[in-house]
């Protein structure tokens, strides 16, 4: 198989061909650098790329295989990462100018999982600033390019994982979601991206934007990439105190049950920050409508009012944010872009009262939602209310204003609400916009229900195409 088609190959197939000797992990590799050379310039996907080291990992992966140790479903898959996971003394920037040269004391554990899989990392992802961003902008490394048009923006704070994984540079890559952060990239440059539920995955050995909403989880090219990647990196972990002890599925496993049967609730918003652009409310009306011709039971469903919820995890972000930042503000206020710092300084002047009655309020507000979900199994929505736009037209940092801003704000509009409830919700490309840009759907469940949305994910897959096209 040519170099090129093998890059157009999703992580599954490579791995399953890694293991069945049909091909070799160096020449997966191979096959991934030679892409990123051709769309590295394109895109600035990559803070770092370690060529070498992929090569030689690749080589002992081989030889692994040829011994007859394979060490997991993902062994000699090529990989790459956002720019905020530890590898201990290596450099960890967190997409920031004040961590060029910071190295990492330790691993993050989600790295050594994958390591223990035997995926070749490739190297590290660009990022939005400490993972302050919906849009991919970052003044310190220069904007990451939306693949499928240069001047589009590719999502955030992911922005690197989203384009690198579209573009075919990378089978698969981690993200992280504080309010959309894997699901709007993922919507933005046509993958799949899920942000499990809340403690499924190991946050330790990871930049910190806010401990009460981060979390982590896989940008993938297809549904099956996906699960069999959350499985892999989900479970336990001493390290994280948030760390659920909830044993993990075998998601991969799980994918073909169909959704004969399911009922799937169908929120399209029509007013308000959230309020859909016409084109995907019909792309997502579309998708719900390709779900009941093969057995899904849909029906309209209103979401609760998320204004309060919004503004309680606007509450928890700025708060933690600025917590864990202090000693840099007070001391190098300069080294942050402007439109970051201002948000995180904003957490100094909320009263410690409002702080707490947002964290007390999630019990709340998740009783609200799973009231909503009464009846249903899972809820459908878009990701993205409108088309994605222009790198200039969201520059907060060049261009500020109210118009910039309110675009720019409204990005997380139906993804923020999910992290402060801390459910699963799984992003999946369901179309594109007159321009040609991604449409992404979102799928969202109970807690810890992810086997379900990745079933889900897979049905509609199945009968659809969108996750197939490929940037030209």
């Amino acid at each position: 198989m040519k170099r090129d088609a093998l890059a157009l190959e999703d992580l599954s197939t490579i791995a399953d061909a890694i293991a069945a000797r049909r091909i070799s992990s160096v020449e997966a590799t191979e096959a991934c650098l030679a892409r990123i050379e051709s769309w590295q310039p394109r895109t600035n996907a990559f803070l770092r790329l370690h060529k070498d080291k992929a090569l030689t990992q690749a080589k002992t992966l081989d030889s692994e295989l040829a011994a007859g140790k394979r060490r997991g479903p993902l062994h000699g898959v090529p990989m790459a990462h956002k720019d905020m996971y530890y590898r201990k003394g290596e450099i960890s920037t967190g997409g920031s100018g004040i961590r060029r040269e910071w190295r990492a004391p330790v691993t993050a554990t989600v790295l050594q999982k994958l390591d223990a899989a035997g995926v070749v990392e490739l190297g590290f992802l660009n990022m939005a600033e400490f993972a302050a961003g919906p849009t991919g902008h970052n003044v310190h490394h220069g904007h990451c390019r939306n693949p499928w048009d240069g001047t589009r923006v590719t999502g955030g704070s992911s922005s690197g994982s989203g384009s690198a994984v579209a573009a075919r540079m990378v089978y698969g890559a981690l993200g992280s979601d504080t309010g959309g952060s894997i699901r709007l990239p993922a919507a933005a440059c046509g993958v799949v991206g899920m942000k499990a539920t809340y403690g499924r995955v190991s946050r330790a050995g990871a930049v910190a934007r806010s401990w009460s909403l981060d979390h982590v989880g896989p940008l993938t090219r297809t549904v099956r990439d996906n699960a069999r990647l959350l499985a892999v990196l989900a479970g336990h972990d001493a390290n994280d105190s948030t760390s659920s002890q909830k044993a993990v599925p075998d998601y991969e496993a799980l994918l073909d049950g169909g959704v004969s049967s399911l009922k799937i609730g169908l929120a399209l918003p029509d007013d308000g920050p959230a309020a859909l652009d016409a084109q995907i409310g019909a792309a997502v009306q579309a998708a719900a409508d390709a779900l009941g011709r093969i057995g899904a039971k849909i029906s309209a469903v209103t979401l609760p009012d998320f204004t309060a919820l919004y503004r309680a995890a606007e509450v928890m972000v700025k708060c933690e944010a600025a917590a864990m930042h202090r000693p840099w503000l007070e001391k190098q206020p300069e080294a942050y872009a402007n439109q970051v710092r201002t948000r995180m300084e904003a957490g100094f002047f909320i009263p410690a009262t409002q702080y707490i009655d947002a964290l007390r309020l999630r019990a709340h507000f998740v009783a609200e939602f799973l009231a909503t979900m009464d009846g249903l199994d899972a809820v459908l929505l878009p990701a993205i209310p409108f088309p994605i736009p222009t790198i200039e037209e969201t520059d907060v940092e060049a261009k500020g204003g109210p118009a910039t801003l309110s675009m720019v704000g409204r990005f997380t509009g139906l993804t923020r609400p999910f992290n402060t409830l801390g459910v699963p919700a799984l992003s999946v490309p369901c179309g594109f916009d007159s321009n040609g840009l991604p449409i992404g759907l979102q799928l969202v469940g109970r807690p810890f229900d992810e086997a379900l949305l990745y079933r889900i994910g897979h049905a509609y897959q199945g009968v659809t195409d969108h996750h197939r096209r490929v940037p030209a």
